[in-house]
């Protein structure tokens, strides 16, 4: 595998605050302004709750692949992400993302170990690496027995 990737996207204005964001074999999704702001659209992604969620899906990806290189067996996993948007120098920015992953696994000897995956995978997500959002990780082990 090389070491450099390229990833292409456009978007296209439809109307108001509204887009159309594409990219290469992949479905479009419409984009706009978030509701918080002026002239914002409730009930469409906005680029907050796509970079949010671009923290949150590498973290579960890169945890799906820590998990199986280590050969951890868990029954689920769910990831809520949650963004702090605020005014940082006088200007928007999210400032931190709270990463609340609930990953359930059969057999309690194996908490801590996959404690530290969760760990190493939010360590090694290339998007929590590529910005300079803190990212907080707030693990829940559930057993099931």
């Amino acid at each position: 595998m090389s070491d450099v990737h390229f990833y292409k996207t456009s978007v296209k204005w439809e109307e108001g605050r509204i887009g159309l964001l594409s990219a290469p074999e992949l479905h479009d999704i419409k984009v706009a302004t978030p509701p918080e702001f002026p002239k914002g659209v409730s009930g469409i992604w906005s680029p907050e709750h796509l970079f949010v969620a671009s923290v949150n899906v590498c973290f579960m990806t890169t945890f799906l692949a820590i998990a199986e290189n280590s050969k951890l067996n868990f029954i689920s996993f769910n990831c809520e992400a949650t963004g702090k948007l605020e005014k940082v120098d006088n200007k928007f920015m999210i400032s931190e993302i709270e990463l609340i992953p609930t990953v359930e696994i059969g057999d309690e000897n194996l908490s801590e170990r996959l404690e530290r995956i969760l760990n190493k995978s939010e360590e090694h997500c290339l998007i929590s690496n590529s910005v300079k959002t803190k990212v907080i990780l707030k693990p829940s082990i559930v057993i099931k027995n």
